[in-house]
């Protein structure tokens, strides 16, 4: 496990992490959250709830700029994107043996998604516009929470399905893990296009995001996305040094 701008995120590479993953589905239920630049300034900014993000059981590196940024304090994140997590999990042999429900997609979506991985167990269930605290919110919550499933993708946006996440702890949910992967299941279907690979190799996965939907991406990007170095700065940078051990006690 790796500290980094407060958060404790997973070491090792993708078939362990995978592994780690798929041995959460058969366990007591929990929850996985994938942070990129863009969830790490909203819960720097309290946007979102601390109690959600860091309820989490596993923090996976979704953002290969955190990687380069802890790289400069000499530490390693291991990053794997959302969206390449679920694509493994669905091509795996656990996806002939695991309950897959997929919350968040329509149903013809959902319908391609099946078309794709015909091997994976795949279950749907319904997502209507969902608004934290209000009643469909909770009535989504109780369903979700009561179906049968080993693994959930959960695929309504961040902060809403960190929130659903955390929700289904709430509300007593004994087993599985929730994976909140955004828009996996668009990339993998078609509807999203994701950056070929020359960007992603040079960490330029956003700009490509941001010239594909600039209306979309300009405020994340360009407006919000450069206040990661403001906080890297603060929590990394000019972060107090804990005294050595023993050092408190001293007169």
């Amino acid at each position: 496990m790796t500290r980094f701008m407060t958060l404790d995120f997973a070491d090792g590479d993708r078939a362990a992490l995978l592994g780690r993953v798929t041995e959460m589905a058969r366990g007591p239920y929990a929850y996985v959250v994938t942070p990129n630049v863009d969830h790490v300034i909203k819960l720097m900014d309290e946007r979102v709830g601390a109690d959600v993000y860091q309820g989490a059981d596993l923090k996976i590196c979704d953002s290969r700029i955190l990687s380069h940024l802890a790289r400069l304090k000499g530490k390693r994140l291991s990053v794997y994107p959302g969206s390449d997590m679920t694509a493994d999990l669905l091509g795996s042999a656990a996806a002939r043996e695991l309950t897959i429900a997929v919350f968040g997609p329509d149903r013809e979506a959902f319908d391609d998604l099946v078309a794709r991985y015909p091997q994976a167990r795949l279950v749907f269930l319904d997502a209507p516009m969902l608004a934290p605290d209000t009643p469909v919110w909770g009535t989504a919550v109780r369903a979700a929470a009561e179906a049968k499933w080993d693994v959930l993708l959960a695929c309504v946006s961040f902060p809403k399905q960190e929130g659903f996440a955390h929700a289904l702890r709430l509300a007593g949910r004994k087993n599985g893990v929730t994976l909140c992967v955004g828009a996996s299941v668009d990339f993998l279907t078609g509807r999203q296009k994701r950056a070929p690979q020359a960007f992603q190799r040079l960490s330029l996965e956003w700009l490509h995001r941001l010239l594909s939907q600039p209306r979309r991406m300009f405020r994340r990007y360009v407006i919000e996305g450069p206040a990661i170095l403001g906080w890297f700065v603060r929590t990394e940078v000019l972060a107090p040094i804990p005294p050595p051990l023993g050092e408190g006690d001293r007169a």
